[in-house]
């Protein structure tokens, strides 16, 4: 899978209504047959502060996304709220779902 990682600096103004804002970008990437997840976090420490954990099925899932109209629509405007260009990580991972935190393992 790819499995990516991204962090977002949103304008103070736009911080509380990141959610409303990212909403049909995130339901449109979500509807795509091969993401595996695309989720949205927001920083304990810094409320203009969210993470984007998402992860795709394979290559050719990842560029269908990055191919497609919702995502050309969100480069197109999400910058507009944001202080600063997004942070990100991008790893290639020999799995398809999460792995267990074996060392917190609850009984």
């Amino acid at each position: 899978m790819i499995f990516i990682t991204a962090r977002f600096l949103v304008k103070p103004e736009h911080a509380d209504d990141w959610a409303a804002i990212s909403r049909p970008f995130t339901e449109a990437t979500r509807a795509e047959q091969g993401c595996l997840w695309f989720d949205w976090s927001r920083s304990l420490d810094d409320p203009t502060e969210y993470v984007l954990v998402e992860a795709f099925r394979d290559a050719d899932a990842g560029a269908t996304h990055v191919q497609s109209a919702h995502f050309q629509e969100a480069t197109a405007t999400l910058p507009a709220y944001l202080v600063s260009t997004p942070r990100i990580v991008n790893a290639v991972l020999d799995q398809d779902d999460w792995s267990e935190l074996g060392e917190m393992r609850v009984p």
